[in-house]
Formats: structure tokens, C-alpha cells, sequence
């Protein structure tokens, strides 16, 4: 038996410019970082001659070509893996809110296999070989930062290259600057869930008219490394200003990011106290991020009516085995 632990990740900047139809031409970056939520799966050796699939509904499949989640499937056949198991995989927080579910799915699952097999695996493959089964095998309009993300874990500035290659650069705050991030940060559920796939299409698809918005949310990813980085002047208020400045930006691409809830959501905090916010993910709904001095938080929850809250704390750690019984 073995158990996979992954983390969500909450993105900061840049999102969109790690799709091909971006970095293929000059180079698109992020800044992002992993939190305490997780995807567990659990791989099983299966007594019955099938394979069992436990996710949001239950399936039992003969052989690896008919199971019908599409990652699972994948994932067994780019692994070579084909004999009874018992698979489940149990997340934190439900797919469709914006934290990268799915590639945190595919990464905990490529090294929960490669883990039955007895084979250690390093982090830029289990990303590298995840975002291959997401984009290049099953054809998602998705971008490459969430499987890095959930596979290295903590704070990172993540380079898409023209060439395909991928950099990931932790970076260097001091435990202060992350534990004052931690207790400025909201994150609200806005009870709309929604298919991130429709947006991303959109988005792929006009990505050569809105290069110039794309290039500021790539640089904007750079400047926020800065704030972090600058040692005990790390200016949070900073941070939050250009977290803002983003969420404009990205806002304006259009794609359906963004709707009348949100937007009133989001003007509602920033007249409490809130500097600065987002949405997680390709937009649309999911979890609503702001950033704000602590002691504006209570006037914060109560101008939104106490939406539903998610405390989070960051982490270091990326995906990584936590149960193994022979």
C-alpha cells in the first residue's frame, strides 16, 4: 500500500503566460506557492483480476485502456503499469476552485505509482511527465505552472521557455516575510465552481491580441519576487498593491475571468480594508484571495456576509510519499 501527499497551489501572478500559446514565443513566468491542502492517493494491490478506481464515483475496470478518468488511464500506461489495483484519490478541496486539482491529481498519482514500483523519481520528471499526460496526451488548453507547483512545493518563481524547458527558482523569504504573508492573507469560497477549460481555450485562443496585458502579468511575477525578497524591509503592503495590479490586468483579458459577483465581492473588500486580491485559477469562481492588514480582517469577513473561509498555510514540502506497506 502506498499513500502520495501533494499539495494545492495558490498562484500569485503570471497565470496565462504559461500556456503554449504564450511562452512558445518569448518566455512566461509565475510566482506561486503550495499550501497545506492536499491530494492523497492511495494505491492498493487488488486481489480481483480488475482494476478499482475510487474518485468522485467508483469504477472497476478490466484492463488499463477502459477506465474510463482519463489520468488514471494515462498515468498507469505512461508508467507501465498494468495489473489489479485499488486506486483512490481523496482531495481537500473539490476540483473546479482554481487551486490546480487536477495537475496536483497528476503528479501524487505518477508518484504514488512510480513509488509502487520501487522507483524514485525527481521532481522535474513527475512535473515534466504530468504536464505531458494533461496537455500533450489528453489535449487540455491548460498551462504547465500548477503541476511544477504541486510537485516541488514552497514559494516559487517559475520561467516557461520557448524551448519547452521549464525553471523553477524558490524564493528566498525569510520565515518572518511567510508568516506575516500567511496572516495577511483571506481566502473566501465563492460557491460558484466552473469548468477552467472553457476559459483557458478562450484565452489560448486569443493570446496574440492580448500579449501586451500578458507580458505585464508575466514582469508583474518578477516584481513581486522582489518584495518578498528584500529581507526584513519586505514590504507586504507592496506585495498586495501589485497582487492588485494583477487582477486588473488579468481582468481585462476578458474570457468570462471575471463576473458581477466577484467584482462586487472584490470592491466590497477593498472598501474594508482590503490592498489587494485575486481570483485562484483560470477565473470564473473558485476561492477569492485578498491580502490585508490583520486587523481589517473582521470588517472584511463581515462587509462579504462571512463567506465561507479556507485558512491556509504555505508549504515547503511538494509532493512526496507518506505511507508505504509491503
Amino acid at each position: 500500500m502506498i499513500i502520495s501527499q501533494t499539495p494545492y497551489r495558490v498562484s500569485f501572478a503570471g497565470g496565462g503566460t504559461d500556456l503554449p500559446a504564450f511562452y512558445r514565443t518569448e518566455p512566461g513566468a509565475v510566482i506561486s506557492t503550495a499550501i497545506d491542502q492536499h491530494m492523497y492517493i492511495s494505491i492498493h494491490k487488488r486481489f480481483e483480476r480488475t482494476i478499482r478506481v475510487a474518485y468522485s464515483r467508483t469504477e472497476i475496470a478490466e484492463t488499463v485502456s477502459s477506465i474510463g478518468h482519463d489520468i488514471v488511464r494515462e498515468a498507469m500506461r505512461l508508467t507501465g503499469l498494468d495489473e489489479p489495483l485499488e486506486i483512490t484519490t481523496i482531495g481537500d478541496v473539490p476540483a473546479g476552485t482554481g487551486m490546480g486539482s487536477s495537475s496536483s491529481l497528476s503528479v501524487g498519482l505518477l508518484h504514488a505509482l512510480y513509488a509502487y514500483q520501487g522507483r524514485m523519481v525527481e521532481k522535474a520528471r513527475l512535473a515534466d511527465e504530468a504536464c505531458r499526460i494533461e496537455i500533450s496526451i489528453l489535449g487540455k488548453p491548460i498551462g504547465k505552472q500548477d503541476q511544477y507547483a504541486a510537485a516541488f512545493g514552497g514559494i516559487n518563481y517559475i520561467r516557461f521557455n520557448p524551448d519547452e524547458t521549464v525553471d523553477v527558482e524558490p524564493v528566498p523569504c525569510l520565515a518572518e516575510t511567510l508568516a506575516e504573508l500567511e496572516r495577511r492573507t483571506l481566502l473566501f469560497y465563492t460557491n460558484q465552481n466552473r469548468d477552467a477549460d472553457v476559459i483557458l481555450k478562450k484565452q489560448s485562443e486569443g493570446t496574440a491580441d492580448r500579449r501586451q496585458v500578458l507580458r505585464q502579468m508575466r514582469d508583474l511575477a518578477g516584481e513581486m519576487r522582489q518584495t518578498l525578497t528584500e529581507g526584513a524591509g519586505s514590504d507586504l503592503s507592496a506585495f498586495a498593491k501589485l497582487l492588485h495590479e494583477g487582477w486588473e490586468l488579468k481582468r481585462s483579458l476578458g474570457f468570462g475571468i471575471s463576473f458581477g459577483m466577484i467584482d462586487e465581492w472584490y470592491e466590497t473588500a477593498r472598501l474594508a480594508g482590503a490592498e489587494g486580491g485575486k481570483l485562484l485559477g483560470a477565473g470564473g469562481g473558485g476561492f477569492l484571495l485578498l491580502m490585508a492588514p490583520p486587523e481589517r480582517h473582521e470588517r472584511i469577513r463581515e462587509a462579504l456576509g462571512h463567506p465561507r473561509e479556507l485558512p491556509f498555510r504555505l508549504s515547503r514540502h511538494g509532493s512526496r510519499i507518506i505511507f508505504v506497506h509491503h
